[in-house]
């Protein structure tokens, strides 16, 4: 397959949002918040999608509606048509740089003991060599989560992703009990800065604002995909460890090198396999071996066990 720069790839997808998102509006219109702060004078105080407060003129703005949370809810059930979303992590290059998990918290409003995701150190056996295998909510096909909640809270919808809708969750936590990954979390406490997302519609692809006594969990960053993004953790990781794209058109993305190349031949080529497949979730998140690493297994490092 032709490679193509991620550039040339988030177009294929759609339109992509220019740094001019911030000030026009598109930022403010996508994913995780729509916040305005009075400021003095002609600067008003932003909280952009990115989690990051921006200060802006005034006479730059241009007023637009907020979708509903009713519009938010159903739009989030549907997903994007014709879309088959899928993410292969190369082992190989893992680090335990940690970025994405930090980009994760940031972008999904998550205190520090809470994970989407997390980088664990792996060894599969005795004489084997460790390595770190990142490791978030796998989008199962047959996922064991949505069948046990009692109040349709969390659904696969027709792109494959798994989502949770905090305002049905009722924090039973089946689900949590259900998931052979461990991937959920709950809310034990009141979410981070909650005060900066006080009066922000609820956006259920964002999973934002986060409500203390539910569950969250990793989403691909559904709100990103919706502005023709990859996903935060995607882009966050500095060596190239994450895959994503549409099974659909046969292409992912490199989040590092912008390389895109065909999903099927990266699988098949590299031997990939999928966690715990024998259960039979048919998870849609691939892992290539930790063979042909760039850099030897710093074993000072902090340990992380499952």
């Amino acid at each position: 397959m032709e490679k193509k720069t991620r550039r040339n790839f988030l177009k294929t997808l759609g339109a992509s949002m220019g740094a001019a998102g911030v000030i026009g509006g598109s930022t403010i219109l996508s994913s995780c918040s729509s916040k305005v702060e009075a400021a003095a004078g002609d600067k008003i105080t932003l909280l952009t999608s990115g989690g990051e407060l921006v200060v802006v003129d005034k006479a730059m703005l241009k007023p637009a509606e907020m979708p509903s949370l009713t519009e938010n809810q159903k739009r989030g059930r549907e997903g994007l048509p014709g879309k088959s979303w899928v993410m292969v992590i190369d082992l190989s290059k893992c680090r335990n740089a940690r970025e994405c998990m930090k980009a994760c918290q940031h972008h999904h409003q998550l205190r520090p003991e809470m994970h989407h995701i997390n980088v664990l150190q792996m060894q599969d056996a005795e004489d084997t060599s460790p390595y770190y295998m990142p490791k978030q909510c796998q989008h199962c096909d047959n996922p064991p989560c949505t069948k046990v909640c009692p109040v349709n809270a969390t659904f696969k919808r027709e792109d494959g992703i798994v989502l949770i809708d905090n305002e049905r969750c009722i924090g039973c936590r089946f689900c949590v009990a259900a998931c052979p990954y461990s991937a959920r979390v709950f809310n034990w406490f009141e979410p981070k800065d909650a005060e900066k997302y006080e009066g922000v519609t609820y956006n259920i692809e964002c999973n934002v604002p986060q409500k203390k006594g539910t569950i969250s969990k990793c989403l691909f960053s559904a709100d990103k995909l919706r502005d023709d993004e990859l996903p935060t953790c995607v882009t966050a990781c500095p060596n190239g460890v994450y895959w994503f794209g549409d099974k659909n058109e046969d292409a992912v993305t490199n989040g590092t090198t912008g390389e895109t190349v065909s999903f099927s031949k990266l699988v098949k080529d590299n031997a990939a396999y999928k966690l715990m497949d024998e259960l039979g979730t048919e998870p849609r998140v691939f892992y290539l071996p930790p063979k042909d690493r760039t850099t030897p297994f710093q074993g000072n490092i902090e340990e992380h066990h499952s």
